[in-house]
């Protein structure tokens, strides 16, 4: 049986066909446009939020509340591996902008890192690998430099983001100088993070951690710290107490735990860069920048103190630079993992310890000066060879150049290694590239940190 189909027919089935696949056409279209009319609204709503936010830290001194903002991170965001574990984000080694810096490839390869924060939270390594910051709270805008009042802070300022007694994530408006009349003395769960601006605490007191835990500090210049103190300082909304003399040091660390000190750049304070002390332990200092200054970091109370034999803290990443003299670190009884850091400078030596510190050196790399006398990499202070010949001290993979040596000590105890150890070291030819962006990173919104 033939069949026919008429001109009339066969031309009325084409323009069904037509419209049909220009309907599912524009049906397509709008899904796309629809998706990413979402992912702007939640760029804006991050905007908004922080312009509400900060609107409301220069009118209101009332609600404590007002400067915490709801979770900004984009709603897309939640299709791609946000609930990867610590072990899977670390061996992503292919994972890399081109550094091999297992903790900044973690986050810096992401254009998007204005609107997902708080992923920094997931990528601390070594002993402070656990701190978490505010990683679980709101965001808070700082929005005002000054430091009038130390008991009764003003909303927007620093020292009133730092003492609330929830999880708050704070970030800064717009570059500042912070300079600050009295100890900056911190709550728990708390980030401070200075991406994309440009933050300074300088020229006054600077920051104290004391007898809490899970605190991040990523991203601020600390320096010119000075001595401060016979003064009432609040801690808390509803504690304020006298305050002795303070030291002067950048960031002082007490009886505290699960500490990250991250791409931080830190000079010419009065006291040390970074001390930890008294029981603290669980911490990670990491892709800091250290110039100009004396004792840089000192670590354990003193010989007598023996609550920090329990203590176990990460230096890697770091880069010790100009104008540096002695203690990077100096340590106190406990364990140290010094990994992958870059040595440029120092006057009398490079790590240094009392008390039977066990020191896991590797993969460092070693410049020492020109100074025929200060060669050596290590300095047992105010201890003889009779006794520190047993602690162990080991110098693994180091780079040693211009003459530097390191003296080992100690049977090399594989379990106390065990306890110094944090973190895989890559080889010292590396630490160019792993410390190449240690300090304040120059960081701007839409593009790769």
């Amino acid at each position: 049986m033939e069949l026919r189909f008429s001109s009339q027919f066969v031309f009325s089935i084409l323009v069904i066909a037509l419209l049909f696949a220009f309907t599912n056409g524009i049906n397509h279209n709008e899904n796309h446009k629809s998706t990413e009319s979402r992912i702007v609204n939640e760029e804006e709503k991050f905007k908004m939020q922080s312009l509400k936010n900060s609107s409301m830290a220069e009118s209101s001194s009332d609600d404590i509340n007002e400067h915490a903002v709801d979770n900004p991170e984009e709603i897309a965001s939640m299709v791609e591996t946000t609930i990867r574990n610590h072990t899977e984000r670390r061996n992503l080694n292919f994972f890399s902008c081109g550094t091999g810096n297992p903790m900044d490839d973690c986050w810096r390869c992401d254009k998007r890192w204005a609107f997902r924060r708080k992923r920094l939270a997931d990528c601390a390594i070594g002993f402070g690998r656990n701190a978490i910051g505010g990683r679980d709270g709101r965001y808070y805008v700082v929005t005002n430099p000054k430091d009038d009042d130390p008991v009764n802070p003003r909303p927007g300022t620093l020292r009133h983001a730092v003492i609330q007694d929830r999880p708050l994530w704070i970030v800064f408006k717009r570059d500042m100088v912070i300079t600050l009349k009295q100890e900056l003395i911190m709550n728990s769960f708390k980030t401070i993070d200075g991406r994309g601006v440009n933050v300074h605490i300088a020229f006054g007191a600077c920051i104290t951690i004391q007898f809490i835990t899970n605190v991040i500090i990523h991203g601020v210049h600390i320096h010119d710290c000075k001595p401060t103190g016979n003064a009432m300082v609040r801690s808390s909304p509803s504690h304020f107490g006298w305050r002795t003399m303070a030291d002067g040091d950048a960031i002082s660390i007490f009886g505290s735990s699960h500490i990250w000190i991250d791409h931080n750049s830190l000079s010419n304070c009065a006291d040390g860069l970074v001390d930890a002390i008294m029981g603290s332990t669980a911490i990670t200092i990491s892709n800091n920048y250290f110039t100009h200054h004396n004792e840089v970091i000192l670590l354990g109370h003193s010989d007598s103190y023996v609550r920090d034999k329990q203590m176990q803290v990460t230096i890697a990443y770091n880069h010790f630079g100009e104008g540096l003299i002695q203690r990077m670190p100096r340590c106190r009884h406990g364990y140290f993992h010094v990994v992958n850091n870059d040595y440029t400078h120092w006057v009398m030596y490079a790590i240094g310890g009392s008390a039977q510190p066990t020191i896991n050196s590797q993969g460092n790399r070693y410049l020492a000066p020109q100074n025929p006398f200060a060669k050596e990499v290590t300095k047992r202070v105010d201890t003889g060879e009779g006794v520190w010949r047993g602690w162990n001290w080991r110098s693994e993979g180091d780079l040693l150049l211009n003459g530097a040596f390191f003296t080992p000590s100690g049977a090399g105890a594989g379990a106390s290694y065990a306890r110094a150890s944090s973190l895989g070291a890559k080889s010292s030819s590396l630490v160019g590239t792993l410390t190449s962006g240690a300090g304040v990173l120059n960081c701007r919104r839409g593009t790769l940190c």
